[in-house]
């Protein structure tokens, strides 16, 4: 049998506590990395993430942390970056080990704000690293259900198979089942809009409206979905496929979406500040909306649900006005 590749996970939020749990069901070592060293300590005397997930209990033996990214980073081949796409440039200023020779994963579901990149794009671009040594980690999947070890899916996609099937083969387990795609453009592109998609769902829950409404909302989503990712990377994928329509689903109905809270939060009247502060967890789909807006104005497509959510966080428009102007572009 061949010799397990060294693996590192960069993050120490609820996706990253899930994915190194993943990944000690099948290794013997992993290699973790967080800002925080109150944390760090805690998980080495308590046995668990202080602020996240913290009914997962971990063996120490298992463990290498360090609150040195560069420490991680080197001593990994397979990378898992699992930080908010907000902070992704803060944490990569202090990286001095180069990335173009690691394969580098990413479970981020947000575009990079400085560079207006999905996060693939951006360590491609401004880090040497080769398409195919590039990889995506996306649902349907929440890290809530994964340390309840309910089964759960995830999708992993590399423009080269061989290293998918890699890192599938380290992340599954009896709860986790792993699909594989080739799609790396489209299905990152996917995890960030269903999080704008998930805090329309909120907000509309928020104000009042219906199951019945909530269906029409996300049936439309999928839709705007498909003809945004069309434009931005044309390609033979099936929408209807989990990675798209299962990822947007769970997005947009879970108790565990905190896209899904922070709208719910907005349409009951909270301030997009207040609201952000109120919430222990950062809601990704806030700043995939400016992003994908101003992409968007770009490339050309019709999305209704986007321009109306990116007019209530960032124009500062009623909710209730907006959304009753969005009903009518609905079919």
């Amino acid at each position: 049998m061949d010799k397990a590749p060294s693996f590192g996970v960069i993050g120490g939020g609820s996706w990253a506590t899930a994915i190194v749990k993943m990944l000690c069901e099948n290794l013997d070592e992993v290699n973790w990395y967080m800002r925080s060293v109150y944390a760090l300590e805690h998980i080495k005397k308590q046995d668990h993430n202080p602020n996240y997930l913290s009914s997962v209990e971990f063996d120490n033996n298992q463990l290498n942390l360090s609150n040195d990214i560069n420490e991680v980073v080197e001593a990994s081949e397979y990378i898992i970056f699992a930080i908010p796409s907000a902070f992704l440039k803060r944490e990569l200023d202090n990286l001095t080990i180069p990335l173009k020779d690691k394969v580098v994963f990413s479970a981020i579901k947000g575009i990079v704000p400085e560079t207006s990149l999905i996060v693939g794009e951006h360590f491609n671009e401004y880090f040497d690293v080769p398409m195919e040594n590039i990889g995506i980690l996306t649902g349907p999947c929440h890290a809530e259900e994964v340390a309840l070890e309910r089964l759960s899916y995830l999708t992993v996609a590399c423009q080269d198979e061989k290293k998918a099937e890699i890192v599938a083969g380290y992340l599954g387990s009896d709860y986790i089942t792993c699909k594989i795609s080739d799609d790396v453009i489209g299905t990152e592109y996917a995890a960030v809009l269903k999080n704008i998609y998930a805090i329309a769902a909120g907000i509309a829950h928020g104000l009042g409206y219906g199951d019945n409404f909530q269906s029409v909302l996300m049936s439309n989503a999928i839709r705007e979905m498909k003809k945004f990712i069309k434009k931005v990377h044309k390609m033979k994928r099936n929408i209807n496929d989990s990675a798209y329509l299962g990822d947007l689903l769970v997005t947009g109905y879970s108790v565990f979406s905190r896209n899904r809270m922070f709208g719910n939060m907005i349409g009951k009247g909270y301030t997009v500040k207040s609201a952000q502060m109120e919430m222990s967890m950062i809601a990704e789909g806030y700043y995939a909306t400016e992003s994908a807006y101003k992409i968007n104005k770009e490339k050309g497509a019709k999305t209704p649900i986007i321009n109306a959510v990116y007019a209530i966080l960032y124009e500062g428009k009623n909710p209730k006005k907006v959304f009753n102007k969005l009903v009518d572009k609905l079919d």
